[in-house]
C-alpha cells in the first residue's frame, strides 16, 4: 500500500486521562475516561474521536459511491455510535452507523450505504475485527 496521507499523533500522560496531540497541532486535547467507565468525564475520549472519524469517513465514501451512481444525496448525514464492552479478559468495540438520505427511496439509500461500507477505509480496517452495523433511517 502506498500512503497518500499519514496522520501522526502522540499520547502522553495517563493514557485515557492524558493528552493527545497531532504533529501538525490540529488536534491538541486533554482526555478523560467517561463517567460510565468509572472516570470523571468532561473531556473527549478515544471512542468519541473514533466515532467522529468513522462518521466523516463513511459519509465521504457514501458521497463517492453516490457520485459514481449518478445519485444526489441532498441533505444526507451519517451518525456513528462506538460502544466499548467487556470481551473476555479485555475489551472490545462495536460500531453502529446510521445513514440518512431523505431525498432517496429507502432501498436506493440502503444500496448506496452497502456500497459505501465496501469502500470506506474505516470499514475495511474494522471488517472481521469488530461488529459494524449499518442502518438506513428515513430521518
Amino acid at each position: 500500500m502506498e500512503a497518500i496521507y499519514t496522520a501522526e499523533a502522540l499520547s502522553t500522560g495517563a493514557a485515557r486521562n492524558g493528552h493527545v496531540r497531532t504533529t501538525d497541532g490540529l488536534v491538541d486535547l486533554d482526555l478523560a475516561v467517561p463517567v460510565e467507565m468509572g472516570g470523571k468525564g468532561g473531556a473527549p475520549n478515544p471512542e468519541l474521536l473514533f466515532a467522529s472519524g468513522y462518521a466523516a469517513c463513511f459519509h465521504s465514501a457514501l458521497q463517492a459511491v453516490a457520485r459514481t451512481a449518478g445519485k444526489k444525496l441532498g441533505d444526507s448525514s451519517v451518525g456513528a455510535r462506538v460502544s466499548v464492552a467487556k470481551e473476555g479478559e479485555g475489551f472490545g468495540l462495536a460500531v453502529e452507523l446510521e445513514v440518512i438520505i431523505p431525498d432517496l427511496p429507502h432501498d436506493e439509500a440502503q444500496a448506496l450505504a452497502d456500497q459505501a461500507h465496501q469502500v470506506c477505509p474505516y470499514s475495511n480496517a474494522t471488517r472481521g475485527n469488530i461488529e459494524v452495523l449499518v442502518t438506513v433511517s428515513d430521518d
